[in-house]
């Protein structure tokens, strides 16, 4: 990332103002996307401020569901160690894909074909008249 992108856009990572601005905060974690996570200071509640640098593009859906309560005040201690480890049968959190080639199309979509099955015989039309 070149020092002007890094200084001036928001939308691709932190920018220069943000990481002047985590000087001196401590550093909790690192998820298994590469979101880098920081506390430090108190906010008007008197709680811990929570941060997320995100690797990568600034997308809110990026962040996994413990981490996410770890930001929002919902555990107090960093999830691996005040969240049980994860079971066998839990799958890895999915980011957005809305927009994305692997978006959730369905049948009678027009991104899908537009074509959809035919109802049954259980599916009667409304008649203003019936």
């Amino acid at each position: 990332m070149g020092i002007l992108q890094t200084i001036f856009t928001w939308w691709d990572g932190a920018t220069f103002g943000t990481r002047l601005g985590l000087s001196g905060k401590s550093r909790m974690g690192e998820d298994d996307l590469g979101n880098l996570y920081f506390e430090g200071g108190k906010d008007m509640h008197g709680r811990p401020r929570r941060w997320v640098i995100y690797k990568g593009s600034n997308d809110a859906s990026r962040v996994p569901p413990e981490w996410f309560s770890w930001l929002h005040h919902q555990i107090d201690d960093v999830p691996d160690r005040a969240l049980p480890p994860l079971r066998g049968w839990e799958k890895p959190a999915v980011p957005n894909l809305t927009g994305t080639a692997l978006a959730y199309r369905p049948p009678g979509a027009l991104d899908a074909g537009g074509e959809r099955v035919r109802a049954t015989g259980d599916y009667e039309a409304w008649n203003p008249e019936a």
